[in-house]
């Protein structure tokens, strides 16, 4: 026998449902804290110092990010899939 139950909510419903806690204000503190903090930006090695503090999965994570910055700018950049222009 099987059974299937579809249930319609959104995602604060499903989480207040299973009893997860509300972490929106944390979420929009985050958010607003990284915001500020790049408003005072000028460069690039600045940028990074800050994405790597804000960062949770730390040094592993902005290494992460750059080789997929890397890869989407490899892209735009008119060049064959072998390396040669």
């Amino acid at each position: 026998m099987k059974v299937t139950v579809d249930v319609d909510c959104s995602p604060a419903e499903a989480r207040a449902f299973l009893g997860l806690p509300d972490v929106s204000p944390i979420h929009d503190k985050y958010v607003k804290t990284v915001l500020d903090s790049l408003e005072g930006t000028i460069n690039v090695e600045q940028m990074e110092t800050l994405f790597k503090s804000f960062s949770p999965l730390g040094d592993a994570g902005m290494r992460l990010f750059q080789q997929m910055m890397n890869i989407g700018l490899s892209g735009m950049g008119g060049g064959s899939k072998d390396g040669k222009k």
